[in-house]
């Protein structure tokens, strides 16, 4: 716990940030927080994100409680990712954690290094019942931290392209999608009308980002995560990508903590062809595009010289501290959450990926799959996934990196160079 002192100083400046966030809420904790009854263990688990994420959430949490009468959990939304995290390592400092939470897949090495988190690793060993070979392996590699199993996959992702394809077909483009970069390019001038409709709406996201850059053949960090590597020419391929479409009027960017919606709404209410997204997002954009009145396809992100993607979403993981009742009890939990068959129904009623592969394989996903066919493209990239960096203060190095993308998005009169340059610098002293 070396490190613990550091991550308070940075969690009170992350908590006054979540604090400026609001309060959203999606209302529905309140159903499962009535009082256990007696001789049942109390469990709390908190979760981000709202609408059919947060749904979702709350609905296996109902599952669990009615499934069994010895373990009762009350689920609590948080906000988003960095609201979920700040609020939780307040509660650790503060001594009233949560039991069972998730971890941003990025930030598993923040939480298991500073001793936030328990190591699973003794509860896999000592349980028969859980098969581990059984989650995909393209999902495992933010699970580990030092070789000990700090989380199990739960709603994992990634980012994958959609496309409007009701103004595809006005625009006379070929339904197959962009394969490649420069098709992406040819897709975007297609779609870009010159009276406010662009080619994509894009938030300045550091998730695409790493994307694009594992596409030209790069990477966000060194391979030991002591230094970052995207101020390469890689990194500047990718950069130059979403810059050169921006100063063309094909593609708008927009910064903030407001810029994923932004782009969201740009996509639905038809003022861009196509956006990207998390694949989490799926149920919610087909509702919308119903709602809205056209059709929607899912597709791979662009390749460049190699066909990447970087996975997102979350894993479960236990806080530590625990009592051994409390410990089994959250075990327990955890695995019901990321069994086959709730597995599948998170799949279905999000659009996260399934993580096991039994999950996949079950009648009820491949009825899905072939009923609609926009959930099976983020399973079939998974076979291109890598992990993400999990520096211990790769959050900070995040922050940095979209400030100074903003910077160059803004002022086309700074150099690319100079831009990522700027970035490592900063970044590296964060690092160091």
């Amino acid at each position: 716990m070396k490190k613990l002192s550091f991550l308070l100083i940075l969690m009170y400046t992350l908590l006054v940030l979540a604090a400026c966030g609001g309060s959203e809420s999606d209302g529905s904790a309140e159903a499962n927080s009535a009082e256990a009854s007696d001789g049942k263990v109390e469990l709390t688990y908190w979760y981000a994100w709202g609408d059919k994420i947060g749904e979702n959430n709350e609905n296996l949490v109902k599952q669990f409680n009615e499934s069994q009468d010895k373990i009762h959990v009350t689920a609590e939304f948080q906000g988003t990712y960095d609201e979920l995290h700040a609020k939780t390592q307040a509660a650790f400092a503060a001594g009233n954690a949560p039991e069972v939470t998730q971890n941003e897949i990025a930030s598993i090495g923040v939480f298991a290094k500073s001793g936030m988190t328990q190591d699973l690793t003794s509860f896999v060993e000592n349980d028969e019942e859980i098969n581990m070979d059984d989650f995909n392996p393209g999902l495992m590699g933010n699970s580990y931290v030092d070789d000990k199993l700090y989380g199990l996959p739960y709603l994992r992702s990634t980012p994958i392209m959609y496309m409007n394809t009701t103004l595809a077909e006005e625009a006379g483009l070929d339904l197959k999608g962009p394969g490649t970069w420069e098709e992406f390019e040819e897709y975007a001038a297609a779609f870009t009308d010159g009276n406010g409709r662009v080619g994509m709406s894009l938030p300045i996201d550091i998730w695409f980002y790493e994307a694009f850059i594992a596409q030209a053949g790069g990477s966000t960090m060194n391979e030991d995560g002591t230094e970052v590597a995207f101020n390469s020419k890689e990194g500047a391929e990718a950069f130059d990508l979403f810059r050169n479409m921006s100063n063309e009027g094909t593609m708008k960017v927009s910064a903030g903590t407001e810029a994923g919606e932004k782009a969201r709404q740009d996509f639905v209410n038809g003022h861009a062809g196509m956006h990207f997204a998390s694949t989490a997002d799926l149920s919610y954009l087909l509702q919308l595009a119903e709602e809205k009145g056209f059709e929607l396809q899912t597709y791979f992100m662009p390749s460049g010289k190699e066909t990447k993607v970087p996975t997102g979403g979350a894993n479960l993981v236990m806080t530590s501290g625990l009592d051994e009742e409390k410990q089994q009890a959250a075990w327990e939990f955890i695995k019901f959450m990321t069994a086959t068959e709730q597995t599948a129904y998170a799949s279905e009623f999000t659009g996260y990926l399934p993580s096991r592969l039994s999950a996949a394989e079950s009648e009820k996903m491949q009825a899905l799959y072939e009923e609609k066919p926009q959930f099976k493209v983020a399973v079939d990239q998974l076979e291109n996934g890598v992990a993400r960096p999990m520096a211990e203060n790769y959050p900070e190095v995040v922050k940095i990196m979209i400030d100074e993308m903003t910077r160059g998005i803004l002022d086309e009169s700074i150099p690319t160079e100079e831009v990522l340059d700027t970035a490592a610098e900063k970044a590296n002293a964060v690092l160091k």
